[in-house]
């Protein structure tokens, strides 16, 4: 049940409710100034490791998708293997959107509960004005905000200043509805423009996700000063895993076997799992239970560190 201060949203109420309710008692929390340590599974020795704080061996980064209400009401593009004629609403895959936001999501934060795992969401802003409640809950229960635009849509391709005004925009939404300013940003498809980088920290961000070229965050130089990638990725994605041909045991498998590489490298360098969650995808029951299951065994070994985006983008900064 989605834990709320207000006892009679319900989870199935909540997202309903959302365009006509304001849960007034939510204080959004400190994300951008947190740092590492939360979460972390102790070291047996106690052995400081030289690659993240406070012990940490492995850090493991989960990005929760808040797409839903943001995506077109035509061709959306979904589960459906059927595509709709141009010009004409899909209704069933905008349904499957809404699952996110009326299902996905609430069951994902309390499996984020259950283990005491924090994660980065990102917002699209014209979803999140749909939900405000339910992206002020994500930031209540100590998640990290993210942008993702002001629509489900590419940006790439508009002139910079467009562009720049396009990311202004989705994360001016998600400071006035969550509290929260967000500073780092996930493109629609990883896509953006040759400027995207001086965009960026123009905007005041400190990091972006499009890039799945390693398994560790790294750094890059724009304009004299530092910039934080904090790698994506596009294996450990749910939607690598389509509805069709589904197989839960491969999915926990994969999931296993990445964890019990990246532990073993961890041992000598800095290692990073990554896994990319969609509200409208790994919100659906069977696959909360892969999640769940999955939590387990990586939480069973030592010095997993569980982070938010944002605390990793700032311990890769300041550990240069």
């Amino acid at each position: 049940m989605l834990k709320m201060e207000n006892p009679g949203l319900t989870r199935r109420g909540f997202a309903g409710a959302a365009a006509t309710r304001t849960l007034a008692t939510m204080a959004p929390a400190a994300v951008a100034g947190a740092s590492g340590g939360g979460g972390i599974t102790p070291t047996a020795s106690g052995k400081q490791d030289p690659f993240w704080p406070n012990g940490a061996r492995l850090a493991i980064s989960i990005s929760l998708m808040f797409e839903g209400g943001g995506q077109p009401i035509s061709g959306a593009g979904g589960a459906l293997p059927e595509p709709i004629k141009p010009g004409f609403p899909d209704h069933a895959t905008n349904a499957f959107f809404e699952y996110g936001m009326n299902e996905g999501i609430p069951r994902a934060l309390d499996l984020f509960d259950k283990h005491d795992i924090k994660v980065t969401s990102f917002m699209i802003g014209k979803a999140i004005e749909k939900y405000p409640d339910l992206a002020r809950e994500i930031v209540r229960r100590g998640h990290e905000p993210g942008a993702h635009g002001t629509t489900w849509s590419a940006s790439y391709d508009m002139p910079r200043e467009q562009e720049k005004a396009f990311i202004r925009e989705s994360a001016d939404t998600i400071h006035q509805i969550t509290g929260v300013q967000p500073i780092g940003w996930n493109a629609y498809f990883m896509r953006n423009s040759v400027h995207i980088s001086e965009t960026l920290q123009e905007l005041g961000f400190l990091y972006s996700i499009d890039e799945p070229s390693r398994d560790e965050p790294f750094i890059i130089p724009v304009r004299g000063r530092d910039f934080a990638m904090v790698p994506y990725t596009i294996h450990m994605n749910d939607m690598v895993f389509p509805f069709q041909g589904y197989d839960p045991q491969a999915h926990e498998q994969a999931l296993r076997d990445e964890f019990d590489q990246l532990y073993e490298e961890a041992g000598t360098r800095r290692r990073m799992m990554v896994i990319g969650m969609h509200d409208r995808l790994s919100g659906h029951a069977n696959r909360i239970r892969a999640l769940d299951r999955f939590f387990t065994y990586a939480k069973s070994h030592e010095g997993i560190w569980f982070a938010r985006k944002e605390e990793i983008a700032r311990w890769a900064l300041s550990q240069r």
